[in-house]
């Protein structure tokens, strides 16, 4: 049989497609960021008074989650390895769990069997000439997890782009189809351009980003914030967990070329796509970008053999020793480890690598600091003091490595927004550590 006659026999309603594959205490694998395909989980939600205990892995999830909803308790739970919006609630009234994962070994959960996965859902573009999908802008964290099922249900969209790299799946992999022709997810994550804080530190990030740097940006408004400070640049490459819109304007301006780049040169390369949906058509069959799964985009030791790895993170706070806490607000998970920790780590062991954790001084209308003496209780240390290289507010910069524990604190309490410099000297002699 052909690949377009497999196809045509695996085509079935999302209705037909959920009842065939999910009974009472199934596992599903669920992609997400701007992936989830909705007439699936729709098809799921109304289904599910029927069911018990079902559990939805998933990564972020952008936009609506249906299947949170308080009163589908004991029917759908998800099991989310990095809290979005709209899970958040869910988790702190109980009703969803949360497993704290690092992003480069996220889909090993899933291909080492510590959560074996029943029933996959994902969104794929339609097949090319010979039968080949694309997980297209959620191949990092999906692929890997959906091969490792024992039934994928896809939906496919011609909305969808075709990217290359490592993200293709044959039709005969395929356990049913559904097809649609929907608008895709979007996110848009640049700041307010009137913030002066969020200016301020993305200008004092962007000089220490030097020509033929390749960059990863984690997930915010910061990260991005910076590339429109780089427009005096050369030769710049990106490998990164995620990228988003600011990337095509470089690429135009001829500042992003990948040209230095010591691994993938000349490519953009990342695990998955965060943007909006007017960068969704420059991504199809764009010979430029290479999408692979995130156990080799993240993984330290592969972000290390880039030349100049420059890695951008935010924070919730930092203490006076360099422990930074990226998570959770003191034992209120927040959102996840992500892939901070693989990225600080693989740019630290980059030649010329500049791993960056940048935040700004304060919260709550400038009433906390976000330097602190000491982690609150409870808070999750995301990067240890031990791997901590520059940190940024709007204040500052700082190198931490090297430093010794008096040599920190003064440091960061120098970049700390002035009203709360004394308060934290005082604090820090109170801890012995100037």
């Amino acid at each position: 049989m052909d690949w377009q006659a497999l196809y045509a026999d695996k085509v079935t309603t999302a209705d037909e497609a959920v009842a065939a594959t999910v009974r009472s205490h199934t596992r599903i694998f669920l992609t997400g960021n701007c992936s989830v395909p909705r007439t699936l989980t729709d098809a799921l939600v109304a289904r599910a008074p029927q069911l018990q205990d079902v559990e939805i892995a998933q990564p972020l999830a952008v936009g609506p989650a249906p299947w949170n909803a308080p009163e589908l308790q004991g029917h759908l739970r998800s099991n989310s390895m990095f809290i979005g919006h709209n899970v958040r609630q869910a988790v702190w009234d109980g009703r969803a769990d949360y497993t704290p994962v690092l992003l480069s070994e996220y889909p090993l959960l899933f291909r080492k069997g510590v959560l074996p996965v029943d029933v996959a859902f994902v969104h794929l573009s339609p097949p090319d000439a010979d039968g080949f999908c694309s997980f297209s802008i959620e191949t990092g964290l999906t692929k890997t997890g959906a091969s490792s099922a024992k039934a994928i249900v896809a939906q496919i969209n011609p909305q969808m782009p075709y990217i290359l790299g490592d993200t293709l799946i044959h039709v005969e992999h395929l356990s049913y189809i559904v097809e649609v022709d929907t608008p895709l997810d979007e996110y848009r994550m640049a700041a307010d351009p009137r913030d002066p804080v969020v200016e301020q530190i993305a200008k004092r990030i962007a000089e220490l980003i030097p020509d033929g740097a390749t960059l990863q940006m984690g997930i915010g408004a910061l990260p991005d914030s910076v590339l429109p400070h780089l427009e005096d640049r050369k030769d710049l490459g990106i490998h990164t967990e995620l990228f988003s819109d600011g990337v095509v304007h470089l690429v135009k301006k001829g500042v992003i070329t990948g040209a230095r780049k010591t691994l993938h040169p000349g490519k953009i390369v990342a695990g998955f796509i965060l943007g909006s949906r007017d960068l969704y058509p420059w991504l199809d069959h764009n010979d430029l970008v290479e999408l692979h799964p995130t156990e080799y985009v993240n993984d330290p030791c592969v972000v290390g053999h880039n030349y100049r790895q420059v890695a951008i993170n935010g924070a919730i706070e930092v203490d006076l020793t360099g422990q930074v806490c990226a998570d959770s607000i003191g034992p209120k998970l927040y959102s996840g480890v992500g892939g901070q920790m693989d990225f600080i780590y693989g740019a630290s062991r980059s030649e010329g690598g500049v791993p960056i954790i940048a935040l700004p001084s304060t919260a709550k209308d400038d009433t906390m600091s976000r330097i602190v003496p000491m982690l609150k209780q409870g808070a999750g240390v995301v990067t240890s003091r031990n791997h901590v290289h520059w940190i940024v507010t709007e204040y500052g910069a700082v190198d931490l490595y090297g430093k010794s524990i008096r040599q920190r604190a003064e440091a960061l309490i120098a970049i700390a927004h002035p009203k709360f410099r004394e308060t934290l000297t005082e604090q820090a002699k109170g801890l012995d550590y100037i």
